[in-house]
């Protein structure tokens, strides 16, 4: 079999290989390829040589030795929610984890362990079962290991930090087929890389979280107000924001207005503005605490009530499906000032596609509580991450959406903190991921990629690439 790039995989050697793991291993043609290559960004139409459903750990670790061995390019898949599509490749070897789903939850000593291809949903489930949780992301079919590995945003980051943050360990894969623990005590190097460095060191097969009382009931949900009122809304958030209680989750969000009988007709299909909240705590101070956000002026539609935190986690998930074309752009952004407020606003307010969002989400609380240097994550001082999330259909509406996200991006880079999350990034550059770091951090993770992947087997990532 001669595979991109001139590669040639005798017929023998993939037959031998398959008597290596539990999982089926998928070429083009079988029955399931097509659908198992396909990844959340619609934008991402890639066609591996291989892919292997993994069943368990010894499947991670015999096809990291099968792609090495053949010179195969790897690519790495947990969730598949990537927008840079690195879950998939051209030619190359998919390792989908996206079977290994079993999660254990120890409710005595608040502790969850999760397999590398679970989502936020799966672990909110069984979590939740217990009045449980730990940061997880804002759409519940996002893979728990890419999140974690980038940082690991979410509602409930201000009262609780990153999900990196309340990583205990973790089981690791790593480039020449060993199965490592890392932890404080164990390759605590590896454990400070995999928190925030991404998938640069190895193939994470299990998670080990520190869980929280949480739930099972929440306050929260969306605000509604015109796009007319968007000015006095970010200035109300921005202030209203900097004295909030760590525990309040929030964004501010600009959004075409759904046809749904909460919001007023005349409105259905404009872009509007919203507030979402989360304040997982006492629902009476919730109540008294969110009350100033929600009567400073009066708004098209307040759904703000209790909810079960599972449900809120799932709310954004209608906006976020499979399949559409996903384009992202993203900065942190230390303060809301007038003049950006007026310049996302006028940006915001022409959006092309019903489907976008962009969105501040307030940081610093718990994660800036923690010192600069405890993970690879960086810019723990950030004080909102600024996103425009460009979702559509129509490919040959790419151009007109690429160029309106380029350029709103670009408006608002004067009031920028030229950092990044790295969860955020497309195929954006090598320049760019260093943003996502601090230079000493950027150093330390180039040598600890050194250590661990010299060769840069795992380089379909937010790539750090060895030091020569």
């Amino acid at each position: 079999m001669t595979i991109k790039g001139g590669i040639t995989v005798e017929d023998a050697t993939v037959e031998a290989f398959r008597g290596t793991v539990r999982g089926p291993v998928l070429r083009p043609g079988d029955e399931g390829y097509d659908a198992a290559r396909r990844v959340w960004n619609g934008m991402i139409d890639r066609y591996p040589a291989f892919i292997v459903r993994c069943t368990g750990v010894a499947d991670v670790m015999n096809s990291v030795a099968f792609a090495r061995e053949n010179e195969l390019l790897i690519a790495v898949r947990g969730g598949g929610h990537s927008v840079a599509g690195n879950g998939t490749c051209d030619g190359g070897i998919v390792i989908d984890l996206s079977p290994m789903k079993v999660i254990r939850i120890d409710p005595t000593n608040h502790v969850a362990r999760a397999q590398g291809g679970a989502t936020w949903g799966d672990l909110d489930h069984e979590s939740q079962q217990f009045g449980l949780a730990v940061t997880g992301g804002l759409v519940s079919s996002t893979g728990i290991a890419g999140l974690t590995l980038g940082g690991g945003q979410g509602w409930l980051v201000r009262k609780l930090g990153l999900a990196s943050d309340n990583l205990l360990a973790a089981d690791v894969v790593t480039a020449d087929g060993r199965s490592v623990r890392a932890s404080e005590d164990e390759n605590p190097d590896l454990f400070w890389g995999i928190r925030g460095g991404g998938g640069n060191f190895g193939i994470v097969t299990s998670f080990e979280y520190r869980l929280h009382s949480i739930g099972p009931t929440v306050l929260g949900g969306p605000i509604f107000y015109a796009i007319e009122d968007a000015g006095a809304l970010l200035r109300f958030f921005r202030d209203y924001m900097a004295d909030a209680p760590p525990e309040l989750g929030a964004l501010c969000a600009f959004l075409t207005a759904p046809a749904e009988p909460f919001l007023p007709e005349q409105v259905h299909g404009r872009v509007v503005a919203a507030v979402i909240a989360c304040y997982p705590g006492d629902l009476t101070r919730g109540e008294e605490i969110l009350r100033p956000l929600r009567t400073f002026k009066h708004p098209l539609a307040d759904l703000v009530g209790p909810v079960p935190y599972e449900a809120l986690q799932g709310s954004f998930d209608a906006g976020h499906p499979h399949g559409q074309r996903n384009y992202w752009k993203s900065s942190y952004v230390n303060h809301l000032s007038d003049s950006l407020i007026e310049t996302t606003i006028a940006h915001a307010a022409r959006m092309p596609s019903p489907m976008t969002t962009a969105y501040f989400l307030r940081l610093e609380g718990a994660i800036s509580r923690l010192p600069e240097d405890h993970t690879a994550y960086s810019h723990r001082e950030a004080g909102y991450d600024f996103n425009i999330l460009t979702k559509w259909v129509d490919p040959e509406e790419d151009g007109r959406q690429i160029a309106w996200t380029r350029a709103f991006w670009e408006a608002i880079q004067p009031f920028a903190a030229h950092s990044v999350y790295v969860n955020n990034l497309g195929e954006e550059g090598s320049d760019r991921v260093r943003e996502a770091y601090t230079p000493t951090k950027w150093a330390r993770l180039a040598a600890l990629k050194n250590s661990y992947d010299p060769s840069n087997v795992f380089r379909l990532n937010q790539n750090i690439s060895p030091n020569p």
